[in-house]
């Protein structure tokens, strides 16, 4: 797996445990989260872009589906704003990856 799949994964663990943490009060994911968590995970490393990958927001390529994808855009609203104070490295990279 390459290095870029692997921190999007990374981030993307980082933001559902933010929110599962932060928003439904649990120290360990929840079975919605860890769904979703797995369910993310297969689709990043099933990347057609690879290390090329955009930013979510910013893919052509919409291969979550439709519940799946209301699931996360809910978590990244929400902990997307927080991440600069929990995870700041990876919020920054993020950012960076989504302006260039």
């Amino acid at each position: 797996m390459n290095r870029r799949i692997e921190e999007e994964k990374k981030v993307v663990e980082q933001m559902i445990r933010l929110y599962c943490r932060n928003n439904e009060g649990n120290a360990k994911l929840c079975p919605s989260c860890m769904e979703l968590l797995e369910y993310a995970q297969s689709r990043l490393e099933r990347c057609r872009y690879g290390e090329n990958k955009p930013t979510c927001k910013k893919c052509p390529t919409h291969c979550y589906r439709p519940e799946m994808k209301e699931s996360i855009k809910k978590i990244m609203r929400w902990a997307g704003p927080r991440m600069i104070f929990h995870h700041p490295i990876a919020a920054i990279r993020h950012l960076i990856r989504e302006r260039f």
